[in-house]
């Protein structure tokens, strides 16, 4: 089973090119889609969980066409958006039979089955009886994701899952997808890095709605290999810094700018005298690039980063 999308493309009314020719090939499993705000990961999604239309372009889980076909997509589809409403007062058992009923499930005991096993799995079995809107953020993302799992999907999208949990509900929210993700193909979008290392065998970078880079985390990574050097400096210096080198990120480590800079040699070395550092500024020191490296020079359009 695979995702396959081809040259999707969506300009909304205010002239927004949301979606600029995308095209992916999303396997079976955990598949990362990461971006910055803005950067049409939700317009994708949206368009993914046949909520909007795209201008052109295709979308195929497996023989069905996702554009098309939105009733028999629907029937296949979990999703969890990065907001949901829940009615006030309506209980955590309550409110997944009616998702059950609005899912076909009709026979009154197997409903009964499948969200008890569903609040299980999610770990709220023991506050079934509460108001989901009394839920902390945490329990309600897992609550979530017990509705996106009803009719055994095939494709599961949730939307920005993690933001503004706390470590604790972030890694039981890490561990429940991992596990799902198993046998379903499941599209993570977020803009935290920390999720798709963790999470994701594959993933996509888009930006300003273009895809900058598919391929394994892990692979990205290694490209950067010899090729990070990080330095602390004086936030007085960021500026010079920033005009002299190829800086891809920096922030604050006691107060003090850490800047990463991309360069295949030790970029201290054989600089020219500029700005009055002097012609060699050394005290770069070489870093171990992760997934953020790779992020920010694939965003930055760097060509040391291979696509």
């Amino acid at each position: 089973m695979q995702l396959i999308i081809q040259h999707l493309s969506k300009t909304y009314a205010n002239g927004v090119k949301a979606l600029d020719d995308v095209s992916l090939t999303i396997p079976m499993g955990m598949y990362g889609l990461l971006g910055q705000n803005g950067a049409g990961k939700s317009t994708l999604m949206r368009t993914l969980a046949t909520l909007q239309d795209a201008d052109k372009g295709t979308a195929m889980l497996d023989d069905l066409n996702i554009l098309t076909q939105k009733d028999a997509v629907r029937r296949v589809l979990g999703y969890l958006p990065q907001e949901f409403g829940v009615y006030p007062k309506v209980s955590a058992t309550d409110l997944l039979d009616h998702f059950a009923v609005l899912k076909g499930i009709t026979k009154g005991s197997e409903r009964k089955e499948l969200v008890d096993a569903l609040l299980h799995r999610v770990n709220l079995y023991d506050v079934r009886k509460k108001a989901v809107s009394s839920y902390s953020g945490g329990m309600k993302q897992r609550f979530g994701i017990a509705q996106a799992l009803i009719g055994n999907p095939k494709l599961i999208i949730v939307d920005e899952p993690t933001a503004g949990l706390d470590p604790g509900e972030r890694n039981r929210f890490y561990n429940l997808l991992s596990e799902i993700g198993e046998n379903v193909i499941v599209i993570l979008s977020t803009h935290i890095v920390q999720d798709v290392m963790e999470l994701c065998n594959n993933m996509a970078i888009i930006h300003q709605g273009r895809v900058l880079y598919s391929g394994s985390p892990t692979d990205s990574v290694a490209e950067l290999k010899g090729k990070i050097w990080e330095k602390s400096i004086a936030k007085s210096d960021l500026p010079t810094y920033q005009q002299r080198y190829n800086v891809i990120s920096n922030k604050l480590v006691a107060g003090k700018p850490l800047v990463h800079v991309l360069s295949e040699f030790d970029p201290g070395i054989g600089a020219a005298d500029a700005a009055g550092l002097g012609a060699s500024d050394g005290g770069f020191q070489p870093a171990q690039p992760d997934l953020e490296d790779v992020f920010f020079a694939t965003i930055q359009g760097d060509t040391l980063l291979v696509r």
